[in-house]
């Protein structure tokens, strides 16, 4: 690190003559020999953004913190609080609501940064937002992983595939112990570093620095964190819809041999099945992991193995933002859409007028509860 440190130190009082020159005023400008020394060089040259752009980065941030803060602060709360919702595969959504959590949890610093127009934080929040940054977002797609596990695990065996609570504690275990290298092994310049990026107003993992260590450290990083996720959510959920497709065929082949329109009773024609329900709750999942960490992770193999000239602060910004995203859809897709946990928050909170059927209203309330089972944790 003390060479890391000299060779940036070097590389600031190379530009510094840059810097001042034609008025021109450059990213890092006003940043001490401290600052510079955690910056990869290949910021060094690039000017400062309007400060327009600062003003709707932070405007933007400020919506995805409220949002995402309060929809997985209400699942937090009512799958906490609640034990009708306090089951085995709900526990998977409750710690996907954690990182969630977490994740704009730390927002502030880049709505700080973003105020100030730069590194205003320092390396101290630097640091701090990368490690809230690598928990939640390598905890968020394994327990991703773990959900479309649990799930095709309950629509394979619908009577004895469900997840009993040690295993999902230990599942959750699991993950946080599985995000934790990635986080504490840059954050103690162990392997690889945490670093500014974009506009210097949020942090991530060094991909931009030259050398063998970080080239494999974002090779390793990318495999554990993206691609093994990314694997495991397609096989689960594929599964998932080629059972669902396949019952269904099943069905509509039995029927013409029965010459009815449908054996599902009490079903109109414009009505969707549970299956195909499923189906589509799965087929979301995998969109919005594809839409938000894929152009994260091709960004940082560009950084470490490609033309870095491609990366610049504005467009390294766009990942960025795209990840944040995914933050504020979660709640929506797992817990808002889930019967069950709009009904608690409609007995909780009526003034928000969900008008969500009670399930202990009806008279087959048992069978409505084992039928809505399976849609519940999908």
């Amino acid at each position: 690190m003390e060479n890391e440190t000299q060779n940036y130190n070097v590389y600031g009082a190379y530009f510094a003559p840059l810097r001042s020159s034609d008025g021109v005023k450059m990213l890092v400008d006003g940043l001490d020999s401290a600052d510079l020394a955690v910056i990869p060089e290949h910021w060094l040259s690039y000017t400062s953004p309007p400060a327009s752009a600062h003003t709707a980065l932070a405007l933007l941030y400020s919506f995805f913190t409220a949002a995402a803060l309060i929809g997985n602060g209400l699942v937090i709360f009512i799958f906490a609080t609640s034990r009708s919702l306090r089951t085995s595969s709900n526990l998977l959504i409750l710690n996907l609501a954690i990182f969630d959590f977490i994740m704009m949890a730390k927002s502030p610093i880049f709505i700080y940064n973003s105020a100030m127009r730069g590194f205003a934080a320092g390396a101290l929040g630097c640091q701090i937002f990368s490690v809230m940054g690598s928990y939640s977002g390598i905890g968020a797609s394994m327990t991703n992983a773990c959900i479309a596990y649990d799930r095709q695990e309950l629509q394979r065996r619908p009577l004895d595939g469900r997840l009993s609570r040690g295993k999902a504690l230990l599942m959750i275990a699991c993950v946080w112990i599985y995000a934790t290298p990635w986080a504490l092994m840059p954050l103690f310049n162990i392997w690889g570093r945490f670093v500014p990026e974009g506009y210097l107003t949020s942090c991530t993992f060094d991909y931009l620095s030259n050398t063998f260590d970080t080239k494999l450290f974002v090779g390793c990083i990318f495999t554990c964190s993206y691609l093994f996720p990314m694997c495991f959510i397609i096989y689960f959920y594929s599964g998932i819809v080629k059972q669902v497709f396949a019952h269904e065929a099943a069905l509509r082949e039995q029927a013409k041999k029965m010459n009815v329109e449908s054996l599902r009773s009490n079903q109109n024609a414009s009505a969707e099945s549970a299956e195909i329900r499923i189906a589509k709750a799965a087929l979301t999942v995998c969109f919005l992991f594809v839409a938000s960490w894929t152009p994260y992770g091709v960004m940082s193999l560009i950084g470490a193995f490609g033309d870095q000239q491609l990366l610049t602060p504005g467009v390294t910004m766009i990942p960025a933002v795209a990840c944040k995203t995914v933050a504020c859809i979660d709640p929506w897709v797992y817990a808002i859409s889930h019967p069950k946990y709009r009904q608690e928050l409609q007995r909780r909170m009526p003034w928000l007028q969900i008008r969500e059927p009670d399930d202990n209203a009806s008279t087959g309330t048992s069978n409505t509860t084992n039928s809505t089972a399976p849609t519940a944790t999908a």
